[in-house]
């Protein structure tokens, strides 16, 4: 005879585990302990199995009975529910391991040893508040150039387009990391070279106190762009002095 929830709420527990059958191979398991959870009696491959199907009450009746029709819809395709369970939990992992945040976070623990701490807080500040938000929990391999390109431009929409440039060439370098490492096949942030609006250039006065241009060289240093960016701006500096 089927379960009821009244009856299942009037079964006490006693000395030895009671299993009351629902019908299908489903029945609720008490301990003696009081504990009550929902298991799935089976055969596969010519073996006896059991699955769980979670707690009771927080598995009402009703979901229990709908997680095990769709058991036994498995189990008429020739499929294992529990060797079924244990590979979605595994491409679960698998999505959280390669996600944006994972990988840019092992991307940022790879640059920064090279960077000042104050470079460093502001780098992570923007993955955190720019980036993370919008991309973190996305595979890598799933991001699009639009993908990106929508999370740069809530940084342009607030009237902050260097940081939004910024935030791409972050986005470019942990996706040229994830190609590295074998996580991506390609990096759709370099698509969006000229998609962002320009910066506005100005004049800026030249520094002469000792300190500041110490701190400019510190800066120059802890620059995370693009190699041919970093020579350059590296060398300006020299350029002055020689010429001086």
């Amino acid at each position: 005879m089927p379960l009821t929830d009244v009856a299942i709420r009037k079964t006490k527990p006693s000395e030895k585990t009671q299993r009351l059958f629902d019908g299908g191979g489903m029945y609720l398991e008490v301990s003696p302990k009081g504990s009550k959870g929902w298991r799935l009696k089976y055969r596969f491959g010519g073996k006896e199995k059991r699955l769980s199907l979670g707690p009771y009450p927080d598995v009402s009746l009703a979901e229990a009975r709908s997680a095990r029709d769709e058991a036994r819809k498995l189990l008429a395709a020739g499929i294992d529910p529990s060797q079924q369970r244990k590979a979605s939990k595994a491409a679960r992992a698998a999505r959280f391991v390669n996600s944006f945040e994972v990988i840019a976070r092992e991307w940022f623990g790879t640059q920064s040893v090279a960077w000042s701490k104050s470079h460093a807080d502001r780098v992570m500040l923007r993955l955190e508040n720019d980036l993370f938000p919008w991309l973190g929990s996305s595979p890598i391999a799933d991001i699009s150039a639009q993908d990106v390109l929508a999370t740069a431009n809530r940084v342009v929409s607030r009237g902050a387009v260097g940081s939004a440039h910024r935030c791409l060439q972050y986005c470019q370098q942990v996706f040229r990391y994830a190609v590295r490492t074998g996580r991506a096949e390609r990096n759709p942030a370099a698509d969006l070279r000229g998609a962002l609006p320009p910066t506005m250039a100005g004049h800026h006065a030249a520094i002469t106190d000792p300190q500041s241009i110490g701190e400019l060289l510190r800066a120059i240093e802890g620059y995370a762009g693009s190699h041919i960016v970093y020579c350059a701006i590296r060398l300006r500096p020299a350029a002055v002095r020689s010429s001086g």
